[in-house]
């Protein structure tokens, strides 16, 4: 109902703004804008302002971190390059502890305690 209402408001106004001559529409004109006019500026989110900024400081941020890398001694095992664990990852020689399947419940504990 409040649709159809809107609907038929809009038709009988756009009726009678086609009836008006051309003088009366432009001082109608004049009227609006002057009025619009005298409105204070629609505050402004401040906030807006300084978003890009502040995503350029973060990404500077992420960069200079990235760049340095992580601090020293905060690895588990500093001084070992991943460039090492991935030549002991991939070494083919390495003994295969879960072949033989002996001991995967004792290698199975350790990785837990190793993780908490």
């Amino acid at each position: 109902m409040t649709e159809s209402f809107e609907k038929r408001t809009q038709e009988v106004l756009e009726e009678s703004a086609g009836r008006l001559d051309g003088r009366t529409r432009s001082r109608l004109t004049q009227a609006r804008h002057a009025a619009l006019a005298q409105l204070p500026n629609p505050a402004r989110n401040w906030w807006r302002s300084y978003v890009p900024a502040g995503a350029a400081a973060a990404m500077a941020v992420l960069a200079v971190v990235i760049w340095s890398g992580p601090p020293s001694g905060t690895l588990p095992m500093a001084g070992v390059s991943p460039v090492e664990d991935m030549e002991l990852l991939s070494d083919a020689e390495a003994p295969d502890f879960v072949a033989d399947g002996d001991d995967l419940e004792f290698y199975e504990w350790a990785a837990g305690e190793v993780e908490s």
